[in-house]
């Protein structure tokens, strides 16, 4: 569950994983401390599949720039997801933004996800996820891509435990890694990676609005600060 505050002096936002909040903290583990959990990259208070892209965002987003961040830390406290939808939800949510900015391979890759995507969400029932709807859309934004995927994939199936565990966090890899590789600038980086995380954000949302509301924080963006736990 989500604190109600802020604690009042944070570490500054880096990448990989910190063994205190004394050595910095990534985007999950300033999570962990808004939910009131033990420190750790992998709190239970997000999807696994969203804390997997927050890990990539955060580590691939510029010293300079990942302090703009911050303000989606909150956004992601509560959502927990746990149904199939969820994950669908994201990941075809995630791979239709993503597909007309990556280089080729992964948009094969993205356009693979989407059609397993259509499929799993067909099987969730009519207006249950946006995934019924991706393919037709990510034909305008990648037509080469999906008529590949769309050979490749003729005829064969995937179950649910096949594209929770290989596909769906593939997309998320892809995704990121594709968006890196094209970008122009480190800033049109930071830029398209923010976005991205946003994208997801917002898909896992629809699908569990009852999360809390996000809190509001702010974290330093150069300056290190020591830290104190609330309720350590």
């Amino acid at each position: 569950m989500a604190t109600d505050r802020a604690p009042d002096s944070l570490p500054i936002l880096s990448r990989g994983k910190h063994r205190s909040p004394r050595k910095g903290a990534c985007f999950m583990e300033m999570a962990s401390v808004l939910a009131n959990e033990p420190w750790s990259d992998r709190p239970s208070c997000t999807h696994p599949l969203l804390a997997d892209l927050a890990r990539r965002v955060n580590d691939n987003t510029s010293d300079h720039n990942r302090g703009e961040l911050a303000v989606l830390i909150p956004s992601v406290v509560g959502l927990r997801g746990g149904r199939l939808a969820s994950v669908v939800e994201m990941t075809a949510a995630v791979a239709l933004h993503a597909i007309p900015d990556v280089p080729e391979p992964s948009q094969r890759a993205l356009a693979v996800a989407l059609i397993r995507c259509q499929e799993l969400g067909a099987s969730l029932g009519p207006d249950v996820v946006i995934a019924v709807d991706a393919v037709d859309e990510a034909v305008d934004r990648a037509p080469g891509a999906v008529a590949w995927a769309r050979r490749l994939a003729d005829g064969s199936t995937i179950n649910e435990k096949q594209f929770v565990k290989y596909t769906a966090p593939t997309v998320m890899r892809c995704a990121v890694s594709g968006l890196v590789a094209s970008a122009t600038t480190q800033g049109d980086v930071d830029t398209r990676l923010r976005d991205l995380l946003r994208v997801a954000i917002a898909a896992a949302r629809r699908l569990e609005p009852s999360a809390s509301a996000p809190v509001p924080v702010s974290v330093p963006r150069r300056r290190r600060v020591s830290f104190a736990r609330s309720g350590a």
